[in-house]
């Protein structure tokens, strides 16, 4: 049986794995939304994220900290080089695993729903096997 101690570093360790969900999730919506309007606002990731515009706020706050968006744009959103770098490698990614996805003939519909969950978790390994499996 696990000690008090051992099963809090688990929990811990999942909670910044979530945290790098988000921050990953959030960047990559937030250079979508740039690339295709020009500008991001608050509502504009609220409804894109299906969040609320308070959560938004919060998040958005956490990723200034973390220095992946440019402090004090209100009202525009925008993202500090390490966060277009981010957003970058995310959307590359998830590029990756859908693409993968639909070669093994997954549904379009099921692939995108699924890429969301797998493209947090593969490796670094991983992903450059199936890129090199996909490009070559």
């Amino acid at each position: 049986m696990e000690t008090a101690g051992k099963r809090a570093l688990h929990f811990q360790k999942v909670r910044r794995q979530h945290l790098c969900e988000l921050i990953e999730d959030y960047t990559e919506m937030i250079a979508d939304l740039i690339e295709a309007k020009g500008k991001v606002r608050v509502c504009d990731l609220a409804r894109e994220m299906g969040v609320s515009h308070v959560n938004v706020i919060k998040t958005i706050k956490k990723l200034v900290r973390e220095g992946y968006l440019v402090e004090n744009m209100h009202p525009l959103i925008d993202l500090t080089p390490k966060g277009q770098e981010l957003a970058s490698y995310s959307k590359k990614r998830h590029l990756i695993l859908f693409h993968f996805l639909r070669k093994l003939g997954v549904p379009e519909n099921i692939a995108a729903e699924d890429v969301e969950g797998l493209e947090h978790h593969i490796s670094p390994e991983t992903l450059n096997a199936l890129e090199t499996h996909l490009y070559c």
